[in-house]
């Protein structure tokens, strides 16, 4: 596997939980009933997920790997901005529902946010997509691709991070509130 391949991999594990976000929003703006702890999950994997392990790994290593070749610079510093846009979307959802567990009226707060998450998420991961078969395919060497990923496996603790984030996915996939049709 290569450093692009393992980062679209994990845009397959987000695109999930972009569907668990929108479904969510959906029911709680329909007034349904979702458990704090679902709630709770979904705000971990946002930050141990998306945020800690799969944008590390693009600002951290990708992302400079490609700009060392004086290109795609101008996607890579929107993408920045975009990453820091989620990550403060994600501080209103965590903020709203600790409101919202403390026992103010917070649902509309959390299922807005949740819904605006989900529209960036939409968005971003298809331009990183795009952004990925360009780089690939123009810039970086088999070789850096081989590196890259092997820097993002080097670390056990984070290979089974994700493989425990994939698990609250599988989880919440499955709970009653998911399943139903919209």
């Amino acid at each position: 596997m290569s450093a692009t391949n393992q980062l679209r991999s994990d845009h397959e594990q987000v695109r999930r939980l972009e569907r668990l976000v929108a479904k969510c929003a959906d029911e709680l703006y329909k007034g349904n009933k979702i458990p704090f702890s679902d709630l709770t999950k979904i705000t971990l994997v946002i930050s141990e997920f998306v945020d800690t392990i799969h944008h590390s790994r693009e600002e951290d290593s990708y992302f400079p790997c490609v700009a060392s070749y004086d290109s795609l610079k101008d996607q890579i510093r929107k993408f920045m901005i975009e990453h820091e846009f989620g990550r403060n979307i994600a501080r209103q959802i965590s903020n709203h529902l600790k409101r919202w567990k403390d026992g103010e009226d917070a649902q509309e707060p959390v299922s807005r946010y949740l819904r605006t998450y989900a529209i960036f998420l939409n968005d971003h991961l298809n331009k990183e997509n795009k952004f990925f078969d360009d780089a690939e395919a123009e810039i970086l060497s088999k070789e850096e691709e081989v590196e890259m990923y092997e820097q993002y496996n080097s670390v056990f603790a984070i290979v089974k991070k994700v493989e425990d984030m994939i698990k609250e996915i599988d989880y919440l996939e499955n709970q009653p509130w998911a399943k139903k049709l919209t």
